[in-house]
This record gives structure tokens, C-alpha cells and sequence, in this order.
């Protein structure tokens, strides 16, 4: 225990040094200039959808895949879906609950995830938010029906979760985070995981999805194989197969805050078939420009996070000026599909005015769709948001998710429903 306490007080030591010694002066912010999303690599201006989709959007997409997030080895020998419970009267009566097993299997090895979902009563087929979540199904919701994960869970004294493991004193401690009765009152459904389920938030590739795929004698993935943003994704894709399958929702928006708005957005980039994607507070790695080094920057991330990103990603720390994307990039492989992304003023970690410009930048892919954008560098006000296919705002507070971004992404949403 002592040691564990040691490795504790180190690791939040280091990220609270980081944070204290980052950028967070704009005049500061070294001069750059980002790749634009419509030249090619070898140069040749792209001028419509087809030269998008056939080779501007390609290559970027591959790039991504193997020199950032890394790349899935290999396709699954099998995976399957089990209901293991339902009900018609949760929330009072305003929605149908499912709780469903998602099981992947490779080499004679497999994993289980559980994805818990509420639908609004009598409306089988409604759109559905999908959205990881950080420490069990069963801190999103106070419905005692709902499981607690058996999986590894980051320790957190606050939310009552010792010894990696989660228990009933953390139930509903997450419920600020998850406006359900505004979802289903608005027509919506949730569809939520315990990222952790996928892949443990920890250093190790010794569980979670990895070791299904590696071969004789290997214990982690190759250069530029998987790392955990992408497998979180690869998951959120795997439960799109029973949405889409099994459920016959409408609609499905993936949604995902912090690092889990970083796997939401690699997740609508690898998968045409969601909706539309969120991104909350991603920052580093996600929405925000890499270039800026404002906030946490790409050596930081890595240094903190070695297990995020492929280890082919380790070569542009303080390196940034060499990469040959930028984040705007990553946000263009959504279009032209509904994007969300939202900042909050307090997080300067998370680069807010980073993502705002991401979103400018890509518009101009949303724009050979016929799609508005963002079309403006000046950001907005604060809590004024625009609502285009891409939209953006940057509300008051904290790193957080509030039932203000959610008042927001529904109202938005609720606009390409029927689209």
C-alpha cells in the first residue's frame, strides 16, 4: 500500500506541474502555419466531394490511423450481443431501460462490455445519444436496477471507489454529468459504457481489448498499432452494430467529454454510420490544434498518457511543426455529418480558442457539401452558441459536462433528426 500511495502522489504530482508550467499567454503562442485540409499531401488543391472523399479524406484518415491514434491490427473472429435485462417503467414510467453484453472475440480470447440504455417510452426507434462514461453505467443513474461494473476502476475517494473497485456508495455519483430526463423528455435516448470495460485507463496493455490481437510473445502493440483512444473507439463502434441491428434506433449522435471526446471524434471519423459526433472539453488530441502548444501539449500528453496514442505519435513531441495534419483535419473527416464541439472558459488546459479555430478550419470540407460551418475566426461570446453543422460553444464554468451543454446538444441534434 505504501508503494500504490507513492506511485499516486507522483502521478498527480507530475500532472499538476504540467499544468502549472504550460502556456497560457496567446502572445506566446509560437507563429505557425496549418496544412490545409484542401491541398493535398503531394499538393493538388481538392474541389469537390469526390476529390475529398477518394483521396483527400483518405489520406488523412490513414494518417491518423497509423501515425497518431494507431491502427486496429486486425478484424474480430466474432462478436455477439446478449439482453440481460428490460424494463418498461424506469424513470416513473418515461422509459424503457436495456442492459446488453457485448462480447468480442479473437484468438480464442474474448472480453464483455455492458452498454446501458433508455429509451423514451412508446418510442423504440429514437435517436440516441452514445457516449462512454467514467466509472460505471451505474454512476450515470440513481435506478437501482442498473449493474455495477466489475471492472478495474481508477481509484477516486471522492466518488467512494477504493481498491480499484466500484461498489454501491458511488452510485448516482455521476448523475450531474448525464441530463437523461431532458434526453428522453426531448425524444431522445442515451446509450452509455464504462470506457474501462474496453480497455483499463492504466499503462498496461496486459488486459482489456490489446492482448486478444497480439501474437506469439507479444505483450503490447506494435509502433504503430492501437492505443487506448483508438480501442475505446473500436468499442464505440462495436455497440453501433447492436444499435443499428438490434434496437433500429433513428439516429445515432456519439458523444464524449475529455479523453472520451477525443475517442468520440476518432470514433465518427473510422465510422460513417453515427450521425453526428460531440466533443466536449477534448482538447490535446482531440479538437484543439496541436500547433498553438497552448494547454497540454503533445509531449505532455504523451508523457502523462503513453498509452493513449500509437507510439508512432512519440516523434512530434515539442516536435508539432513536423506533423503533416492538425486536429482541424481530424474534425473535417466528420463532414459532412452534424459536429459538436464545446469548450468552457476556465478550462485553459484544454485550449478553448484551439478547438473554436479547429472548427473554423474544417469547415471549409463542410462547405464542398453544401453544409454551413463556422464561418467566422472570431470566437463567440460566452454561452452563445452557434448551431450550424458545425457548431461550437464555450460556456462558463469548468472541465466539466453540465446540463447547459446538454440543454444545447439536444436543441442542436433535434434539428437533423429528420434530416
Amino acid at each position: 500500500m505504501k508503494t500504490y500511495a507513492i506511485i499516486i502522489i507522483l502521478f498527480f504530482g507530475t500532472m499538476c506541474h504540467a499544468q502549472s508550467q504550460a502556456n497560457y499567454d496567446e502572445t506566446k503562442v509560437p507563429k505557425f502555419t496549418l496544412p490545409d485540409v484542401l491541398t493535398s499531401f503531394s499538393g493538388n488543391p481538392i474541389t469537390n466531394q469526390t476529390e475529398w472523399e477518394e483521396n483527400r479524406r483518405r489520406e488523412i484518415l490513414q494518417f491518423f490511423e497509423k501515425q497518431v491514434y494507431g491502427k486496429v491490427p486486425d478484424r474480430l473472429d466474432e462478436f455477439g450481443f446478449k439482453l440481460l435485462e428490460e424494463s418498461n417503467d424506469a424513470y416513473g414510467g418515461k422509459a424503457r431501460r436495456k442492459q446488453i453484453a457485448i462480447t468480442l472475440k479473437k484468438n480464442k480470447k474474448s472480453i464483455t462490455y455492458y452498454m446501458l440504455i433508455y429509451l423514451p417510452k412508446g418510442n423504440p426507434t429514437a435517436p440516441v445519444f452514445l457516449g462512454y462514461n467514467f466509472y460505471g453505467n451505474h454512476t450515470v443513474t440513481n435506478d437501482p436496477k442498473v449493474q455495477i461494473t466489475k471492472a478495474w476502476v481508477k481509484n477516486n475517494d471522492a466518488l467512494g471507489i477504493t481498491d480499484n473497485k466500484a461498489s454501491e456508495s458511488s452510485r448516482g455519483v455521476r448523475t450531474h454529468r448525464w441530463a437523461i430526463e431532458k434526453m428522453l423528455d426531448n425524444g431522445f435516448g442515451i446509450a452509455t459504457i464504462y470506457y474501462g470495460e474496453i480497455d483499463p485507463d492504466k499503462d498496461d496493455f496486459s488486459d482489456g481489448i490489446h492482448p486478444l490481437f497480439y501474437r506469439d510473445g507479444q505483450s503490447k502493440p506494435k509502433t504503430n498499432e492501437w492505443g487506448s483512444i483508438s480501442a475505446w473507439s473500436f468499442g464505440l463502434s462495436k455497440a453501433m452494430n447492436y444499435l443499428e441491428s438490434d434496437v433500429n434506433i433513428s439516429k445515432v449522435f456519439v458523444f464524449g467529454h475529455s479523453r472520451l471526446g477525443k475517442a468520440a471524434l476518432w470514433a465518427g471519423a473510422t465510422d460513417k454510420r453515427f450521425a453526428g459526433v460531440i466533443s466536449n472539453n477534448s482538447g490535446c488530441g482531440g479538437a484543439a490544434l496541436s500547433r498553438r502548444k497552448f494547454g497540454e501539449t503533445i509531449e505532455q500528453i504523451n508523457t502523462s498518457f503513453p498509452h493513449w496514442f500509437a507510439d508512432s505519435f512519440l516523434k512530434y513531441n515539442n516536435n508539432e511543426r513536423t506533423l503533416p495534419v492538425d486536429q482541424h483535419q481530424l474534425l473535417a473527416l466528420v463532414a459532412p455529418r452534424p459536429l459538436y464541439v464545446a469548450s468552457a472558459l476556465d478550462d485553459k488546459w484544454a485550449d478553448p480558442r484551439g478547438e473554436f479555430l479547429s472548427t473554423y478550419y474544417a469547415s471549409s470540407v463542410y462547405g464542398l457539401y453544401g453544409k454551413k460551418g463556422i464561418g467566422t475566426k472570431e470566437m463567440p461570446k460566452t454561452n452563445a452558441p452557434i448551431q450550424n453543422t458545425v457548431a461550437y460553444h464555450i460556456r462558463t464554468g469548468k472541465h466539466d459536462v453540465t446540463d447547459y451543454d446538454w440543454e444545447n446538444y439536444i436543441k442542436w441534434a433535434n434539428t437533423f433528426v429528420k434530416q
